[in-house]
């Protein structure tokens, strides 16, 4: 099993944050007001292919080249994560996008500006993590700076290559350094959640089960 895999299947974003906030990494969570935006999935991970959106009222000649690019760029097992200064003048994501990324082998997009065509996206299972929905185009609204360059999304600094765990409960994002420390006291912290909550359920009390575990 790969490690996106196995932090598919076995793992998710508050033992993750635990975790690396055990390894004084407290602020690796991006902000609330990112939402999933449909619920055909439950814990995403693949690593940061970062995309800088600004504002912009330029309509350029040729407006979508730069996103195709960056696109087209995408690797397998990314997440793509989108920056744009919590636009609220445009939609840079849309189902388009989700299809090609898809077919380039992305599990995910995650962005603190806006989406359009949800159903459409919904129907194709991908997962995106977005502040809201609008159907505004980017043309003439919003201009692709960069891509696979440091980025601010959700207020976290987020490098290409980074760790990239999205849930119901939020978006954490995990350095490459810290990866490996931070899976292993992850699965660590699991396990002893998995071992406080059968005895919990034959009846144990709830200070005897941490005193045993340490975790809550």
């Amino acid at each position: 099993m790969s490690l996106l895999d196995h932090i598919s299947q076995n793992l998710y974003t508050a033992v993750l944050s635990d975790s690396l906030d055990s390894l004084g990494y407290r602020r690796q969570v991006m902000r609330e007001y990112i939402r999933p935006v449909h619920s055909k999935y439950q814990v995403v991970a693949g690593y940061a292919h970062t995309i800088a959106f600004v504002d912009s009222d330029e309509v350029l000649p040729n407006p979508f080249d730069a996103e195709i690019e960056a696109v087209d760029a995408i690797l397998p097992d990314s997440i793509v994560v989108i920056a744009t200064g919590n636009s609220i003048q445009n939609a840079p994501w849309g189902e388009l996008l989700s299809t090609a990324s898809v077919a380039r082998g992305a599990r995910g997009a995650v962005m603190d500006g806006f989406v359009r065509d949800v159903k459409l996206i919904e129907e194709l299972g991908f997962p995106v993590f977005a502040t809201g929905m609008k159907p505004l185009d980017s043309n003439g609204r919003g201009l692709l700076t960069s891509y696979n360059k440091p980025i601010v999304c959700g207020e976290v600094e987020v490098n290409p290559g980074d760790l990239i765990v999205a849930d119901f409960d939020g978006i954490i994002v995990i350095p490459t350094a810290l990866i490996e420390a931070t899976i292993e006291r992850a699965n660590a912290k699991v396990t002893g959640e998995n071992n406080s909550r059968a005895e919990l359920q034959k009846g144990a009390y709830l200070r005897d089960v941490y005193k045993k575990y340490g975790v809550l």
